[in-house]
């Protein structure tokens, strides 16, 4: 009977600590003491604490803390610019409960909060990379930024927490990301056939954007190609109003923004657009999701075939040759810091186009005034 009791006991407290609102669940969860610290300081957010429902929230732990406030600070947070830090932080709010169990070994890309306009135009809420890899799980944010999960599944009446070891990054718009990712021959392919606002600010896009190299192994012809053909090419490498994640690609064909029709071919575990490999998938973007591609599209060679077995695919335009890229690079500014989380960068508005600067993992100490701007985002994160 006694052992009976304890059972009953032991269940009676998992239900109690499985229906604590959020506010008690941080309390509890050494983890997150520095955020708590924080959100103690706004005693007006203490009762909406809890009252979400149906989310999953990536918090930050004490150590991704310590690294924010000893790297460099950011004009995000310098400038104490309110309405950013909360975009940042709706971004760490995912839209739905998924336990670290939820999460497999092939990426998924779940919605969160963010559906700002001013931030993001990404239907139904600016997304998330998350995957298994080996034992631990892996967040996905903007500039291929790389949150591991820590703690798992910390259970709160709303939905769940789940503790990362580095603060997310906004996804910035196409043209930065390509700066920032050194595709700094599209980036002037772009500029070159006026075509940075339409894919900065176009909502749901999917872009396959050729490497450098790729550009340099047809060199030859570009100077010699005409705003209007250059348009066309870049146009073919566009598919408007579909965010196709590698998740959803598959055997198939899909329409280009230039109106020509581009073939998607999956075999095995590689991806190819018409002749070319995709290098480097999902690269989240304010307005959807870029794929790096190791050649050019041709919009005249739409029957171009990949060879599964090549190192390097041939490019899709006869004749051509490498040279160095001086046409389309001269001008683009140089990246200022590293892709995939080795320095992290400013996030410019879904409308904005200008070259990154530094930002959350960016290094000066931060003044009384600016780590109240980093207390109101933590606390709002905890919302």
């Amino acid at each position: 009977m006694y052992s009976k009791l304890l059972a009953l006991a032991a269940l009676a407290s998992t239900a109690l600590c499985q229906t604590q609102n959020l506010t008690a669940t941080l309390g509890a969860t050494p983890e997150l003491s520095n955020l708590t610290t924080y959100v103690s300081l706004f005693p007006e957010l203490l009762t909406s604490l809890g009252s979400a429902s149906n989310i999953t929230i990536l918090a930050p732990s004490n150590e991704a803390f310590a690294k924010l406030l000893s790297g460099p600070a950011g004009d995000v947070i310098k400038a104490n610019d309110t309405a950013t830090i909360q975009a940042l932080l709706t971004y760490h709010v995912l839209n739905g409960t998924y336990a670290a169990s939820d999460i497999q070994e092939t990426p998924a890309f779940v919605p969160t909060l963010l559906t700002d306009t001013a931030y993001t135009n990404v239907t139904g809420g600016q997304a998330v990379g998350a995957v298994k890899d080996g034992e631990n799980v892996i967040i996905t944010s903007g500039l291929g930024l790389e949150s591991t999960v820590t703690q798992a599944d910390v259970q709160f009446e709303g939905g769940v927490v789940h503790i990362i070891d580095t603060v997310l990054t906004l996804p910035q718009n196409i043209s930065s990301t390509a700066i920032a990712a050194n595709l700094t021959a599209a980036a002037g392919a772009l500029t070159t056939a006026e075509l940075v606002e339409t894919v900065d600010t176009t909502a749901d896009l999917t872009v396959f954007v050729p490497s450098n190299a790729a550009f340099e192994a047809i060199g030859s012809a570009l100077p010699d190609l005409s705003v209007e053909a250059l348009t066309s090419i870049l146009s073919y490498h566009v598919v408007a109003g579909a965010v196709l994640y590698s998740s959803l690609l598959s055997n198939t064909s899909v329409e280009t923004l230039g109106g020509g029709n581009i073939t998607v071919t999956i075999i095995g575990e590689d991806v190819f657009i018409n002749s070319a490999k995709v290098i480097t998938p999902n690269v989240l973007v304010a307005n959807g999701v870029v794929h790096v591609i190791d050649n050019v599209l041709n919009p005249n060679a739409t029957s171009a075939t990949p060879d599964p077995a090549a190192e390097t695919q041939t490019p899709a335009f006869a004749g051509a040759s490498s040279a160095p890229l001086d046409a389309l690079t001269s001008g683009v500014p140089t990246p200022t810091a590293g892709f995939g989380g080795a320095g992290t960068e400013t996030t410019p508005t879904a409308e904005s186009t200008p070259p990154p600067s530094s930002t959350t993992n960016a290094a000066a100490a931060l003044s009384p005034g600016h780590v109240g701007a980093v207390a109101v985002f933590l606390a709002y994160m905890m919302v």
